[in-house]
């Protein structure tokens, strides 16, 4: 069979994920260190889990309605309403996802349609552009930069607009930089948009890993919520990637048409991980908090370590990311990538899997030890001594 006839065109000229590829290289390999996954090396905490294990003995394992247990979407309204202080209806404007990544691809495929154009702000989580391009949206990159902290910048959105533009990808704290948009960068922001009939994908995955300051929604800026497509989820915060439970919350003429996609392709997430994420936004705020306090010792010491030894490394203030400069070598982010996995044994994710905007730079996850990230530093320094570094 001639399956280059058979398959979706649209699919088969996708990459593949950036993430993945050095993630498998490294699993073929023996003492590796890898930091270039973003997965909370942290337990659930065991309330959760304890949780889920009473379900399963009570056999409670049923579908749910579409939208999710309504228990359990009250409890994120609850929740948004305190964190965030925007006010959801859990009958008509939540919908929960099988993780954050669905509630990605049904949000984007619920509002774009062919030839829309779609800002993703780069560089970013490598979904958002792939999902686009399966909707029939054309993706459109705007690029950040480094000396702005990789934030959005008002013009830099506005020199990107059209006649066309649908929707703008709004990733923060942002997945690979750390970078984070406060309060007065979301108010200029919010001054390009209003006027307009753009929408805006707000993905929030990393919402309470918020280090200089308490996380700001674009929904909390007057006239925003009203846009807004808001994305979080489970897996960063609760440490439960593997429970696969996500939501999104829209205006309900949005959330309706979300509700469709949802129950044709998925029908209902997963009852076990519902209850249990119940409990999460219950009674874990605690839990949250020490993992993020420990988070925030690894960065600290990750940004001192780099900028040392010549990697320099602006201070990101959310999510579990640095993303420093490999300019110092004069290699590619790939080059620097194969070089060091291969010479140190060291896993690390070169920039540009995440946008053009990303090439020069490497994301380092530090969802890890802080033993495990001291030693990756080691093996580092040493491969910056042979290859330019001034370590």
């Amino acid at each position: 069979m001639n399956y280059d006839n058979l398959l979706s065109k649209r699919v088969t000229g996708l990459k593949p994920s950036g993430i993945r590829r050095f993630f498998d290289l490294a699993a073929t390999m023996d003492d590796v260190i890898s930091l270039g996954v973003g997965e909370p090396d942290f337990s659930t905490p065991w309330s959760i889990r304890k949780e889920a294990v009473d379900v399963l003995e009570r056999r409670k394992i049923v579908y749910t309605a579409n939208s999710g247990m309504a228990e359990l979407r009250k409890s994120i309204a609850g929740y948004l309403d305190r964190t965030i202080h925007t006010q959801y209806d859990p009958d008509h404007e939540i919908v929960v996802t099988v993780g954050g990544s669905e509630a990605i691809d049904i949000a984007i495929r619920s509002v774009v349609n062919p030839g829309d154009e779609v800002l993703v702000v780069e560089p970013s989580f490598v979904c958002y552009a792939p999902i686009v391009e399966m909707a029939c949206g054309v993706p459109v990159p705007i690029p950040t930069k480094a000396e702005n902290h990789f934030k959005l910048t008002a013009q830099e959105l506005r020199e990107k607009i059209t006649d066309k533009t649908k929707l703008l990808v709004l990733p923060f704290p942002n997945n690979p930089t750390g970078a984070i948009m406060n309060r007065e960068d979301l108010e200029a922001i919010a001054e390009v948009l209003r006027g307009t009939d753009i929408l805006i994908l707000s993905d929030e995955i990393y919402s309470e890993m918020t280090y200089g300051g308490k996380h700001c929604s674009i929904v909390e800026i007057e006239g925003m919520r009203e846009r807004t497509i808001l994305v979080n989820g489970f897996s960063k915060a609760f440490a439960m990637t593997g429970w696969r439970l996500g939501y999104v919350c829209a205006p309900a003429l949005i959330t309706t048409q979300i509700v469709k996609i949802h129950q044709y392709i998925i029908m209902s997430a997963p009852t076990v991980s519902q209850y249990a994420a119940i409990v999460a936004l219950e009674e874990c705020e605690e839990d949250v908090q020490r993992m993020v306090k420990e988070y925030n010792l690894r960065r600290r010491y990750l940004v001192e370590a780099f900028n040392r030894i010549g990697m320099t490394c602006f201070n990101p203030e959310g999510a579990f990311y640095v993303f420093p400069s490999i300019q110092c070598t004069g290699m590619d982010s790939e080059t620097f990538c194969e070089k060091l996995l291969e010479e140190e044994k060291v896993a690390v994710v070169p920039g540009n899997a995440f946008g053009e905007s990303g090439e020069g730079f490497v994301r380092v996850s530090y969802a890890y030890s802080l033993k495990h990230l001291m030693t990756a530093v080691e093996r580092i320094t040493a491969f910056l001594e042979r290859h330019g570094g001034k370590a």
